[in-house]
């Protein structure tokens, strides 16, 4: 009897399968169950570390994005700052207003060309710049490395100092070399036909160095077998540049080229600094107007407006840029 019970006992949990006749926790349902509990205290964990950072974010940049949108539809100025809500919306009435505005638009103007000029210069610059130091250059390259990185991280007013004395017409660098051959110099920074290119030889001379550093990572990753197949098959020093360098180096040109755009798309410190936008606003550049509505005439809706144009701007090239390149390099 109790041998018929025993077997009994043995088929049924045979046929109940494991996990079934011990605790519900070592079952499929206990496992699943415990995992998701580890999960859900890995998010709760992940979220506060998070918590500081989303904080901060909120705070400092999402509240204050938000809070520019909403003021380029008003009438915001100096006397709403301690009366924020008695700003009387005007709809699309700035943005209309910008497209009228002679400053905006010679502003407008002022920062194409500097994006026009001054991105293939730096990109062409740093492409050869790396290129020698990768492959040309075997003695000291690190100090000419460290020599047009250096720019990089100079702060604006040092930069500017040394632009304003290599550039002044009476005393400066330019104006010796000028004197030794028995020419004047002419005043660079207050010409309204030399100072926008003065402003993008300095902005090229201070970022070529970041696109420099991307292009030697670049370079470096390019796998020397396909330079030296193309050697063995006879290519030259331009054809392995054109049909290999360049094709390899597609996406590092793609990200150094939108970085350099979207920066000098916002181009402030070098005609702050040098120019204050003159003369006669040949320099005056969209984020430099920007500040002059802002915070010089308080007319803080009205540049609002203007962020958000030049936002638009920045997103619309970026994104073409990204889709024109990204087609090349399927």
């Amino acid at each position: 009897m109790r041998t018929m019970t025993s077997k009994a006992a043995e088929s049924a949990t045979v046929q109940a399968g494991p996990g079934t006749s011990g605790s519900p926790a070592t079952g499929p349902v206990g496992r699943r169950g415990g995992k998701k509990s580890s999960m859900g205290v890995q998010n709760l964990a992940g979220w506060l570390f998070s918590t500081p950072f989303l904080v901060l974010f909120l705070v400092f940049m999402a509240f204050p994005i938000l809070a520019t949108l909403a003021m380029s539809f008003t009438d915001f100025g100096l006397r709403n700052v301690t009366h924020p809500w008695d700003a009387n919306f005007v709809g699309f009435e700035n943005y209309v207003n910008l497209f009228s505005d002679e400053k905006f638009l010679k502003s407008l103007f002022n920062t194409a060309y500097f994006v026009v000029v001054g991105v293939p210069l730096t990109i062409s610059l740093g492409l050869i710049v790396a290129v020698l130091l990768n492959n040309g250059i075997d003695r000291a390259r690190t100090f000419f490395r460290v020599g047009f990185y250096a720019p990089v991280v100079t702060t604006i007013v040092a930069v500017a100092v040394v632009w304003r004395f290599v550039l002044d017409p009476t005393d400066g660098l330019v104006a010796g070399l000028f004197s030794e051959v028995g020419l004047t110099a002419p005043d660079f920074l207050g010409s309204e036909t030399l100072a926008m290119p003065s402003m993008i030889a300095m902005a090229v001379w201070r970022n070529l160095g970041t696109v420099m550093v991307l292009f030697i990572a670049g370079l470096q990753a390019i796998p020397t077998e396909v330079r030296e197949a193309a050697r063995l098959d006879g290519a030259g020093v331009w054809q392995e540049f054109k049909g290999i360098t360049v094709p390899l180096l597609r996406p590092t040109l793609l990200y150094a080229t939108v970085i350099t755009t979207i920066g000098y798309l916002n181009v402030f410190e070098e005609p702050f600094v040098m120019t204050q936008g003159g003369p006669s606003d040949s320099t005056l550049t969209v984020s430099l107007n920007m500040y002059r509505e802002g915070f010089n005439f308080f007319h803080m809706g009205y540049a609002s407006a203007m962020a958000y144009v030049l936002f638009v701007v920045i997103m619309g090239i970026t994104v073409l840029q990204l889709r024109l390149l990204k087609d090349n390099t399927k």
